[in-house]
């Protein structure tokens, strides 16, 4: 392993190729939630609202709640009418 001012080059270097390569990965990734979003949307879903959704999954049954609470009481103290 070659040290270079106290640092391990050929570690430093594999760790860097290795986020790298996960960053490329990520992105692509990314395209292909691009892609099934522009496909939902072309069979007439919302993706913004499917955005939403997958955020209220991804949350916690009591932290959800808790939101929904929060987002009733502020509604009402503004006059809006939620349904």
């Amino acid at each position: 392993m070659a040290d270079a001012g106290g640092v391990a080059a050929d570690q430093l270097r594999a760790f860097i190729e290795r986020i790298e390569r996960l960053e490329e990965e990520k992105k692509s990734l990314a395209d292909d939630i691009r892609q099934v979003y522009a496909e939902a949307k072309a069979n007439g879903f919302d993706p913004k609202i499917m955005r939403q959704v997958i955020k209220l999954r991804k949350m916690e049954e009591h932290d959800r709640k808790e939101q929904e609470a929060l987002l009733d009481l502020y509604s009402h103290a503004l006059g809006i009418d939620r349904g």
